[in-house]
């Protein structure tokens, strides 16, 4: 349909509502695990009911540490982090941090790491009683780490088989697989991951990187390398999202150097169900609320209803 200049108000609210394994978001912006903390340190800097979800800091059963500073260094157009999944433990979120979230009419979704299967396990069976919760997110992903985490998602068959158990754990959340971008294919993770019978798919989590300082001739991290993140990584990730979406029939949500309206529009384009803003909350705090804001704002002005008119709607040369 052409629409005229007077008509230019025809779209006066978009729907921007997304459905994500049965659980529906108010938008499609959600802030990306690890980069947010646990939601209440941004309530100054934005408002949290302007996006979908937010996605905490990810929790293990025990409180971690992480790994000893320097843990974070800036790099070209991105981040190299290995901070090694410090976090305050889930029984301390759930009693301290929860409540507050609550309060917000924002989804949470909590990112579950671990070392071992069992670690794994023992948290999801724990939140799985939460309420609050939203979804949970596995994340098999994290290159920080020494044990568990990326070492998960080396090979397709460790991962449907922690995909698998933890889905059984599960009982009453949703749960979505954060997946790697350290592998050959990740048509073939992607895959695994839905036979297990994951609800919903989180593409992609950091890239390993290094960074040496020649004046010192050492690593400028102390676990010498790190995940690396920010628009340096964005080409490739949104390449990975379209490759996952092609592959799987459940949602996949898109993240990888989103710091704008329009690379949040790439990815939903490509086929992505929601999107998920990570570095770009440290230079820019309501980076998410700004993209809500400016998703909304491209749908009124280019006439669309309805944000499921752009997901998928990538068109190919004649």
């Amino acid at each position: 349909m052409k629409h005229t200049g007077a008509d230019k108000n025809l779209v006066k609210t978009p729907g921007m509502a997304v459905d994500i394994a049965g659980v529906r978001f108010k938008n499609p912006v959600l802030t990306a695990s690890g980069t947010f903390g646990y939601g209440l340190e941004f309530a100054n800097f934005m408002d949290l009911n302007s996006i979908g979800g937010i996605v905490v800091k990810g929790l293990s059963m025990i409180p971690i540490k992480g790994n000893p500073p320097p843990r974070v260094y800036e790099t070209a157009s991105g981040m190299l982090n290995a901070i090694g999944w410090q976090n305050i433990g889930a029984a301390e979120f759930v009693a301290r941090k929860l409540p507050g979230l609550r309060n917000y009419d924002t989804n949470v979704i909590v990112n579950i790491v671990g070392f071992e299967l069992n670690d794994y396990l023992e948290v999801t069976r724990f939140l799985n009683d939460c309420p609050g919760i939203k979804a949970l997110e596995l994340n098999i992903s994290c290159p920080n780490v020494k044990k568990g985490g990326f070492h998960y998602n080396k090979n397709p068959r460790d991962t449907y088989a922690i995909t698998s158990e933890t889905k059984k754990a599960s009982r009453h959340l949703p749960l979505w697989v954060k997946l790697s971008p350290n592998v050959t294919d990740i048509r073939e993770f992607a895959r695994a991951c839905e036979d297990a019978g994951a609800d919903a798919l989180s593409v992609v989590n950091t890239f390993v990187g290094m960074a040496i300082d020649v004046e010192k001739r050492r690593p400028r991290l102390r676990f010498l390398t790190g995940g690396l993140s920010g628009p340096a990584i964005k080409p490739v990730a949104l390449r990975m999202v379209w490759e996952a979406c092609q592959t799987v029939k459940i949602p996949v949500i898109g993240i990888g150097g989103i710091a704008g309206t329009e690379d949040a529009l790439e990815f939903l384009i490509a086929g992505a169900r929601a999107v998920q803003v990570g570095t770009a909350n440290f230079y820019q705090p309501d980076a998410s609320q700004r993209i809500a804001l400016g998703l909304q704002e491209y749908c009124r002005s280019h006439y669309i209803e309805d944000i499921h008119e752009i997901i998928g709607s990538l068109r190919a040369y004649e």
